[in-house]
């Protein structure tokens, strides 16, 4: 559309807002059932979160029973494992505090993380972590590094230390469909519905206790604590993953902290014994949900009696998703190529698939192209993915197929440097560049769509001294030779209009556009 509206009539305006207001719907149009997701997970997470901070807080304890028992050995490393604690709850603090605010500003002064009401909400975000006022994201970051930073310090082991560099990264990643990297904050919180926002920060949350634990045990190690270890036994569920898609497998490795090698442990799940002396754990995902489970972990001793030690833990299992979106918006126009971006989290491209009713949809690179074939009519994405070893449908998602916005007709001339311009009106134009124009032109150039019209034919519109109308027929998209007559005759500051004016696009649409007013210099 033309950037300049000022000639618009209210009616005209009243529209164009409308047009605004449905795409932003159409962009908030959140799936309740991903929203759904989101929580599932959150949940999970949570408890994830607890289960390690019990693992950590169990380390921390075994540090301080054996700076108790040997302070010239121990008390230094003590002190550095409360110095990681410390540092460690305010850096949660400061994401619980971020979460906070979010829901508050999505949901109002009452707003709870626990309760969220407004999950959909794609503003909250973006406002308390990426507006200029509150510069959220960046403070964010910089804490994140700054801790980053002092936990690797901590770790000598460089397996170690760059596992928790990768978890803690806050490197700027180049987003898809951009020519530029975005940074952290902007990859995070961009656009997020809120419920998705919170998971994020909670997954940070969950991030930073791996990274805590991965210090604390740098540090039992470094003191060589393996006499404390005997003494205390503590059970431990590591998971390869805590989601899990379903069609997929949960694996989780049981073990026991400072397990004699020569004598394996006996683990017992539900009841049942492992079929396994690894402690390997498989089960397999076939429902949705968050799932716990219990057992003990059985140890001989020297004296032939057993220690035992219990445990419990949980997964969560959620639906197959995919991310499929138009680059330009929610909508997809007829007659023109719609690019899209369509992905499976944890799938690569290879394996993902993709059809489109009502129209075709094929693939560039990593990139899709949809085009429509009729108006009016919903056209619905239904990507598929290999998971496992089988295919499964993984997303299902419907978009409206709507005609292209009418275009602004417009004169082209080139100004005194040579550059190409457009003259839409409001504003005097030089007779000379009138006359060495030959015709107009009409276009699509509002930013987001910038399209060619084909110009079919037009007329031009003079009044004599009497106020008389003198209309002037074209000569298809050029001024004929009796229009450029006229245009000579005009005087300075005398005006004519160009009405009538039919283009075609590209959707095969013939469309009679609104009238431009020329103001003679």
């Amino acid at each position: 559309m033309s950037s300049n509206n000022n000639r618009l009539s209210p009616r005209q305006k009243m529209i164009n807002l409308m047009y605004i207001v449905l795409t932003a719907m159409l962009a908030l149009n959140v799936s309740s059932d991903v929203l759904d997701g989101f929580t599932q997970v959150e949940d999970g997470l949570t408890r994830s979160n607890g289960n390690v901070e019990q693992r950590n807080s169990a380390i921390l304890t075994t540090l301080r029973d054996f700076s108790q028992q040997n302070p010239d050995k121990g008390e230094a490393w003590y002190r550095k494992a409360l110095e990681v604690r410390n540092a460690t709850e305010n850096i949660y603090a400061l994401v619980d505090s971020f979460k906070k605010e979010i829901v508050i500003k999505a949901d109002g002064a009452n707003g709870d993380v626990d309760n969220i009401q407004s999950r959909d909400d794609l503003e909250a975000a973006s406002v308390i972590m990426l507006s200029p006022t509150n510069r959220g994201g960046e403070k964010l970051r910089g804490a994140i590094d700054d801790y980053r930073n002092f936990i690797a310090s901590l770790m000598p082991d460089s397996v170690r230390r760059n596992s928790v560099e990768t978890a803690l990264s806050t490197q700027p990643l180049r987003k898809d469909g951009s020519l530029g990297e975005s940074s952290w904050e902007e990859m995070n919180f961009d656009n997020k519905p809120v419920v998705a926002a919170v998971t994020l920060l909670t997954k940070l949350q969950s991030d930073i206790r791996y990274a805590e634990g991965e210090v604390l045990t740098s540090i039992l190690d470094n003191v060589d604590a393996h006499d404390v270890r005997v003494n205390e036994l503590n059970a431990f569920v590591i998971p390869q993953s805590r989601l899990v898609m379903r069609g997929g497998k949960y694996q989780a490795n049981i073990v026991m902290a400072a397990v004699d090698t020569t004598q394996r442990p006996v683990v017992f799940i539900n009841g049942h014994q492992l079929d396994n002396d690894r402690g390997l754990f498989e089960t397999p995902a076939s429902s949705v949900g968050t799932f716990d489970y219990s057992g003990y972990i059985e140890v001989p001793r020297g004296d032939g009696s057993m220690t035992r030690q219990d445990f419990t833990s949980s997964y969560t299992v959620i639906e197959p998703s995919a991310t499929v979106s138009a680059t330009m918006m929610n909508v997809l126009y007829a007659g023109i190529d719609n690019p899209m971006s369509i992905s499976v989290p944890g799938v690569s491209p290879g394996s993902v698939t993709a059809t489109m009713t009502n129209g075709t949809l094929t693939r560039n690179g990593d990139k899709w192209i949809a085009r429509p074939a009729k108006v009016g009519e919903e056209a619905t994405v239904t990507v598929t993915a290999e998971i496992d070893g089988r295919r499964q449908e993984v997303a299902s998602t419907k978009f409206r197929v709507r005609k292209l916005p009418d275009p602004s007709p417009f004169i082209p001339f080139k100004d005194s440097k040579g550059n190409t311009d457009r003259y839409k009106g409001g504003r005097p134009l030089a007779k000379t560049l009138l006359l060495q124009s030959p015709g107009i032109e009409a276009a699509i150039d509002d930013e987001l769509l910038n399209i060619s019209f084909k110009v079919l034919s037009f007329e031009t519109v003079f009044f004599d001294s009497m106020g008389n109308a003198i209309p002037e027929v074209s000569d298809g998209a050029n001024f004929s030779q009796r229009q450029k007559d006229s245009f000579r005759r005009l005087q300075r500051g005398k005006r004519f209009y160009i009405s009538r004016v039919k283009a075609v696009g590209p959707d095969g649409i013939t469309r009679e556009l609104a009238p431009l007013e020329v103001i003679v210099n």
